[in-house]
């Protein structure tokens, strides 16, 4: 072989490389999006219009997940489980005659559990976001609710609103309560 052939095998090799570099990494992003994508579910699709570019939802989806994963989440005993529900049942008690009040404890009940749990109290946004990675489908009802109790905490919500949230509230409530399904990465 001449020098000439030699180059034009370097350079045929190096471009196949590069090719198959670039093949490997698209099968990459795409192996990646379909696992968040079916992971997260509707909450991906939230994220991906709220910024509006899928890199940057799935970014703001893969820190979530790494956020998660330093979580020491843990069972409820079967005595917490229990006060949890006798609180809930109280509080849907209250409902009756006064609504309002009821979902304001309904909203602080969640977060208790939530702590009880082993999640970090923080914002109501990190709450959400720390609880989309658990719970992708059911968190739209905790912000269903949350946004509820805060149209009533300025007097702008009906009492047919405040049960919306209090059934909101509930079905996070009992996904919270119930046995543990927690993420598992790469599961």
């Amino acid at each position: 072989m001449d020098q000439n052939q030699v180059a034009i095998l370097v350079v045929v090799v190096v471009i196949a490389i590069i090719v198959v570099a670039a093949i490997g990494y698209v099968s990459s992003r795409k192996r990646r999006s379909r696992k968040l994508r079916e992971h997260f579910g509707p909450e991906y699709e939230r994220v991906l219009k709220q910024e509006g570019d899928p890199r940057k939802a799935e970014g703001v989806l893969e820190f979530r997940e790494k956020r998660r994963d330093k979580f020491k989440i843990r069972s409820l005993s079967a005595a917490d489980r229990q006060s949890f529900n006798t609180r809930w049942r109280e509080v849907q008690a209250r409902f009756v005659d006064d609504p309002r009040g009821a979902v304001t404890v309904a909203d602080s009940l969640v977060t208790d559990v939530m702590q009880a749990r082993g999640y970090p109290i923080g914002e109501f946004d990190e709450r959400a976001a720390d609880l989309s990675v658990d719970y992708p489908t059911i968190v739209d009802n905790y912000r269903a609710g949350h946004e509820i109790a805060l149209r009533h905490s300025s007097g702008q919500a009906s009492t047919e609103d405040l049960r919306q949230a209090m059934m909101h509230y509930r079905v996070l409530f009992e996904e919270l309560l119930g046995e543990d399904k927690p993420y598992r990465k790469g599961a």
